[in-house]
């Protein structure tokens, strides 16, 4: 600022030169009259001549200003006039006040002028536009698509009044949206592809058989992936990847991954139906991405119990198939490999936390106990998470609460005695946010997970060993199996293999549900440590209260679809959880009924649904389109803020896509 100042001071100022000859003049006034009148005679027609040539130079610079300004005013108007770009002027209500001829062009046999644009063209939001001068529009005129770029303007209008109009330019975007289309219809994705039976589907067929029925398998693959061009590879005998263009992505979707149907529909002498797993990865940066995409998209379709497809996207996952029943595994190869794997982390540890899912049942409850007599078996410490036993488990609880054997500690306390020498093992879910203190998996990677449920999206994932199987009754039966390999010699008193028998029972549905050859021998090695079946039907005995509001539930039940019970309750009950459950399973013994849902109001006014099935219709499914989850025959939903006539009615619409999926 101060070298400005010294710079104005150099530049030469007229005033200041006539100041100094006016003081010279007067001082030569005072030594000779005659002279100083001359010199003032002099002064003044300086003062004159400087008026005067300052005049003169402001009106030629004033010329010289308006002159450019109407140059400037002419090119602006020929550059608007000739615009290469559409371009119309609107008022903010939309009114059409100008146009260009390319503007002009694009609505040749059109009334524009005095018309308003929303008119013209319907899609296009002009009060939009007005709230929100950064908003772009793409909008489709014929075959061309442009882009709508708009600013609002100030102009004076008459009588010194002001007025807003805004000018939209129209941009040709329709090259570059078919460049775009063409790069996302070209880029690759890959499929993860797994027979899930292929071992079971060759032990049941005829040895002669056996080699046309692996053609049929590897002919319909590669007959699927010819079809879009794909290039598909088989690496291992029941595996393959197949690399195909993202255009055809649409059209699998939109047929719900056929080629699932086809290979059950194989009829070359195998006696059980082929069931196929693939794993889809989209939107991934490079095909190394691609394919830990895809991977991760089959184990997910494999750990929901095959005969699915699962597609991976940017907002999470699709699911097509996954109706059927999971198939049993008729070998205890991987129960014994689990506990063989189980046992050194367990002699690892300084202690053992184990915890299953909030409001526990009979499975979650014995399976954590049978956990628990497996690791002080091998002489270590355990406790078992647990806030507040519920009406579900209360019978149960009761037999191990004053045991001093048992440790039973809350979430709070669970998190203070957590160190990192010490393992968490969850039972009966995967879904973080489900468990019994979800903190705590924050603060460990040391996490051992025994679930038999189908998998969701959500998932723990960082897990030390992961026992994972959809087609097992229940989380006791897989417990039960693992302890049988824990020991050389086994030892389960008698309040523990009860615990663990009612965890099946409760699961099976006394045994009628989801039953196999393995399931009847967990229960009798169970039997073999005096599990008695009677004090098993005791722990499910219910008081009057329980009983009448389960009657009601039952009572208010209708058909739909003619083989669907639905229940809608909306009053509020004590215990409507473990109620609801209970009606629902008991809608099943009706005739003709093979899917139950009854929607209930708990205590603190949130509304749920419990779901059960007997097998022919995927509850999952239908309970995973509305936020809920859970397995093939059993699952649940729960809502908060909303009111039951609208969760009536999201049941309903899942229900009706569900069929229309079917179909």
């Amino acid at each position: 600022m101060n070298n400005n100042k010294f710079s104005k001071l150099l530049i030469p100022n007229t005033k200041v030169y006539l100041w100094i000859i006016g003081i010279l003049v007067t001082l030569l006034m005072l030594l000779n009259i005659y002279v100083g009148l001359v010199g003032v005679m002099t002064l003044l027609y300086l003062i004159y001549y400087n008026w005067r040539t300052n005049r003169e130079r402001k009106k030629k610079w004033q010329n010289y200003i308006e002159s450019f300004s109407s140059n400037i005013d002419s090119a602006a108007r020929y550059a608007i006039l000739n615009l290469p770009l559409p371009l119309v002027l609107v008022d903010l209500d939309g009114t059409v006040s100008w146009y260009n001829s390319k503007f002009g062009e694009l609505f040749e046999s059109k009334e524009i002028l005095e018309q308003n644009i929303e008119k013209i063209v319907p899609s296009i939001e002009v009060e939009k536009m007005v709230e929100n001068e950064s908003l772009e529009q793409e909008i489709k005129i014929g075959d061309k698509v442009y882009r709508i770029i708009h600013n609002v303007v100030k102009i004076d209008g008459e009588k010194n009044t002001e007025r807003y109009i805004m000018m939209l330019y129209w941009i040709d975007i329709t090259r570059y949206n078919q460049l775009k289309t063409l790069y996302n219809d070209e880029k690759s994705l890959v499929a993860m592809i797994q027979v899930d039976n292929y071992d079971d589907v060759m032990n049941e067929t005829k040895e002669e058989k056996r080699p046309f029925v692996a053609s049929e398998i590897d002919r319909k693959i590669n007959l699927w992936a010819s079809r879009m061009n794909g290039l598909i590879k088989k690496y291992k005998t029941d595996k393959y990847i197949v690399v195909f263009e993202n255009k055809y992505l649409d059209n699998l979707e939109a047929k719900r991954f056929s080629i699932l149907d086809d290979l059950r529909e194989i009829e070359a002498g195998n006696r059980i139906p082929v069931t196929l797993s693939i794993g889809v990865g989209t939107m991934a940066k490079n095909l190394n991405q691609m394919e830990d995409y895809a991977f991760a998209s089959l184990e997910l379709a494999l750990g929901r119990g095959g005969d699915q497809a699962v597609v991976r996207k940017s907002g999470g996952f699709d699911f097509y198939g996954g109706k059927t029943k999971a198939v049993e595994k008729r070998n205890r190869v991987k129960a014994r490999i689990m506990a063989h794997a189980f046992r050194p982390l367990i002699e690892e540890s300084s202690k053992v936390l184990i915890m299953g899912h909030q409001f526990p049942d009979m499975d979650s409850f014995g399976a954590a106990v049978g956990v628990y007599r497996a690791v002080i078996n091998r002489g270590k410490d355990a406790c078992i998470i647990l806030d507040e036993p519920n009406e579900a488990i209360r019978n149960v609880y009761n037999n191990f609460k004053d045991d001093p054997a048992y440790n039973f500690v809350t979430c709070a306390e669970a998190v203070e005695l957590l160190t990192e020498k010490d393992l968490v093992v969850v039972v009966d879910t995967h879904r973080p946010s489900f468990t019994e203190c979800p903190e705590l998996l924050e603060m460990t990677n040391r996490i051992v997970l025994f679930d038999h449920h189908r998998r969701g999206t959500e998932f723990i994932e960082n897990t030390v060993l992961k026992y994972l199987e959809p087609y097992a009754s229940s989380t006791c039966e897989l417990v039960t199996e693992m302890i049988q390999y824990m020991e050389s010699k086994v030892n389960i008193e008698k309040k523990e293999a009860e615990a663990l028998l009612a965890g099946i029972t409760v699961d099976t549905k006394n045994f009628s549900f989801k039953t196999g050859v393995r399931t009847f021998e967990a229960a009798a090695f169970l039997r073999r440590f005096e599990a008695d079946t009677t004090v098993v039907k005791q722990l499910f005995q219910d008081d009057i209260d329980t009983f009448v509001a389960k009657s009601n539930m039952v009572s208010n039940a209708e058909i739909i679809r003619d083989e669907i019970a639905l229940s809608v309750n909306t009053s509020s009950i004590e215990n409507a959880r473990l109620v609801a459950a209970q009606s629902a399973d008991a809608l099943l013994n009706i005739r003709g009924i093979s899917c139950s849902f009854v929607i209930g109001i708990k205590e603190d006014g949130a509304i749920f649904i419990s779901a059960r099935s007997l097998g022919d219709i995927n509850v999952q499914l239908i309970l995973e389109k509305i936020g809920g989850g859970g397995h093939l025959a059993v699952a649940g939903a729960q809502f908060n803020d909303t009111e039951i006539e609208e969760v009536e009615s999201l049941l309903l619409n899942a229900i009706d896509e569900y069929f229309e999926e079917g179909e």
